[in-house]
């Protein structure tokens, strides 16, 4: 429900700001630039901190904490009169946000080691997939009641998580460990760091989190490039978009059943190889059939191998500091999120077909670096 509720409407936040009074285009673009990205750099930063006090004090209360914070921030935004005030609130939202790495470290952790990837890959299912529906139903609604109102709608849906949270995760059945797990001491970010694989798994992370967010600022100029008229660049790069996300929330889904025959290395390798193949296609073809086909391989590869990442660093993480575990994870994947448009603009500015390739190497080193580097816990597939 969080997912879906900020996609009601930050695809449209550039027409809010051009209603407080913003007329120059690149106002608009420089206060919209600044709003959406001060949220994860800020929460880049705190995620490992609130990780940590959710291992210390339950990560129910602190899941319910930022999204009660989201419901007041996200009602107040239907308020503002300038567009600082939009930047302050969403600097606000990334001292208090977090939700997302609690929630995967509470997946991981409610459900046995041997069904923890398809949690997991659950969790990020719903992730991917709320993206998808929200902008759908952010237009519904700011055409219907306006975009003001359409906040408040968005601060509903948070509300609504938050009582699905208090009503139906039982934090004292999930949170305790083991009575025969080992005593894990105090927990570190630097001791975090020194888990079995966890320092290539945030490389991996972050660089599937880098190429995924990559396309959005140059697809649409791609497709137009291709020949697509002008008045359909919106909804044929919308289509390709929307591809991406369904196929990558079938690779979240089918990371548990292919975990079970494989290793992670060879899940994490094959789904960073299919990405670049991806890649490699979009840059290669400009055929809208073959990209939408790239699309596929892309979301594939990159939902797979992204929830098997997510695993294997789980599985060496102790019961005792997954909060902590998983918000160092979540601060790699918010930076790579947060640096990609940036970067695949500047590389745009110069040919969009060098963002495709450049992705395409970062997606076939990573392939190497997992094969090479990784090493397999238990020397075999989770049972």
């Amino acid at each position: 429900m969080g997912y879906t509720g900020f996609t009601l409407v930050m695809p449209f936040l550039p027409l809010f700001i051009g209603q407080l009074g913003v007329t120059d285009v690149g106002g608009i673009a420089m206060w919209t630039g600044l709003s959406l990205g001060v949220t994860p750099a800020l929460t880049a930063l705190l995620a490992p901190a609130w990780g940590r006090l959710g291992d210390r004090y339950g990560r129910k209360i602190m899941v319910e904490r930022s999204l009660v914070s989201f419901v007041v921030l996200m009602a107040a935004m239907a308020y503002v009169t300038r567009a600082w005030h939009v930047l302050a609130l969403r600097a606000i939202q990334g001292l208090f946000a977090g939700y997302g790495s609690l929630s995967v470290a509470m997946a991981a952790e409610s459900a046995p080691r041997d069904r923890m990837p398809q949690a997991i890959g659950l969790v990020q299912t719903a992730q991917r997939i709320g993206p998808g529906v929200g902008p759908v139903i952010g237009g519904v609604l700011a055409g219907v009641v306006g975009l003001r109102r359409a906040f408040i709608a968005t601060a509903l849906f948070y509300g609504i998580g938050l009582v699905i949270v208090h009503m139906m995760y039982d934090d004292r059945a999930t949170h305790a460990q083991p009575a025969d797990a080992p005593e894990t001491g105090r927990v570190t970010f630097r001791s975090v760091l020194a888990f079995q694989n966890f320092i290539l798994m945030m490389g991996v992370i972050f660089g599937l989190q880098f190429v995924d967010r990559s396309f959005g600022p140059v697809l649409p100029l791609y497709v137009e490039q291709m020949g697509v008229t002008h008045e359909r660049v919106a909804i044929v790069s919308g289509v390709l978009f929307s591809i991406m996300a369904c196929a990558g929330a079938l690779g979240h889904h089918f990371c548990g059943r292919l975990l079970k025959r494989h290793t992670s290395r060879v899940v994490i390798g094959g789904g960073a190889a299919v990405a670049a193949l991806g890649c490699g296609m979009f840059g290669g073809s400009g055929n809208l059939w073959v990209m939408g086909v790239a699309s596929v391989l892309l979301g594939l590869g990159i939902g797979a191998a992204m929830t098997a990442s997510y695993s294997a660093a789980g599985a060496v993480i102790p019961p005792g500091a997954h909060g902590a575990g998983f918000g160092v994870l979540t601060s790699a994947s918010l930076v790579g999120m947060a640096s990609s448009p940036f970067i695949a603009g500047f590389l745009g500015g110069t040919s969009i077909r060098v963002v495709f390739f450049v992705d395409l190497s970062m997606m076939a080193m990573l392939a190497l670096a997992v094969r090479r580097r990784m090493v397999d816990a238990g020397s075999g597939p989770i049972a």
